[in-house]
């Protein structure tokens, strides 16, 4: 389906006023309903309902690269390592519509599980990427059914990867220590966050997350590169660092409480 014979989307750009990332929103025309709707860049419900939406915003328009980067960086800090990518098993986190788990299989990954908390995110994977998944969850790592735990623990994953996820009201750092602890160990985690979110500043929690989970050795950092993740509505580059890790041990319960 071409979106544009269906909808027109306009970015708004307020040159008075710099609206903050997690406030962006366009304005989709229903042009066959005649229906105008605005819609928040974090409103992925909204977003995943119109098939190709998602792709139109962040990757025709605002020049996104973060899928490609972190897949590549993982495959670079693998082949460092002697690995083939056939070896890796990949649970991937806030999976979304599939853009992240396409780009791993076209790494050669040996399978990809996707885990997202939006119904509508599963939805428009089965539309547009049938093929991606070996399986995909629906649920809260922070609310896990205990069964669904043993069959996830079961498939013994040896990598995590999480894109454009952490933050702005999505991954928690909660949810984010759940999904490294549902990997064996040793594993790989890869992973982008906002580059403000590893600041001494960051109210987020990541950023003291992150430290801890290094100083205790349960977090070994092998590749971290700095990068455009993707234009805002002004044009103005926002920077993202692209971190793959090993894991070396499971994170202790005791960090939750």
């Amino acid at each position: 389906m071409n979106m544009d014979s269906i909808y027109s989307v306009c970015i708004l750009c307020n040159k008075t006023k710099e609206l903050s990332q997690d406030k962006e929103y366009c304005i989709v025309k229903d042009k066959e309903k005649q229906e105008t709707y605005k819609i928040g860049f974090h409103e992925y419900a909204k977003i995943y309902s119109i098939p190709g939406l998602y792709e139109y915003i962040f990757y025709d328009k605002l020049r996104c690269c973060s899928p490609e980067k972190v897949s590549s960086l993982l495959e670079r800090a693998i082949k460092a390592d002697s690995i083939d990518s056939s070896d890796l098993y990949v649970l991937e986190l806030g999976a979304g519509n599939g853009i992240v788990g396409e780009k791993l299989c076209k790494i050669g990954v040996r399978a990809v599980c996707g885990i997202d908390i939006e119904k509508l995110a599963e939805k428009a994977v089965k539309r547009d990427r049938p093929t991606v998944y070996e399986d995909y969850y629906v649920v809260d790592l922070t609310q896990l059914p205990q069964s669904l735990r043993l069959e996830l623990n079961k498939k013994k994953f040896n990598c995590l990867v999480t894109v454009a996820a952490l933050g702005f009201g999505g991954i928690t750092p909660e949810v984010f220590m759940e999904g490294i602890n549902l990997v064996s160990t040793p594993a790989w985690i890869a992973f982008n966050i906002k580059e403000d979110f590893l600041s001494d500043d960051d109210p987020t929690g990541f950023s003291s997350l992150i430290r801890k989970m290094i100083e205790a050795d349960i977090l070994d950092i092998r590749l971290q590169e700095r990068y455009q993740h993707r234009l805002s509505i002004q044009g103005k580059p926002l920077y993202y660092f692209a971190v793959v890790a090993k894991k070396k041990a499971a994170i202790p319960t005791e960090w939750s409480s």
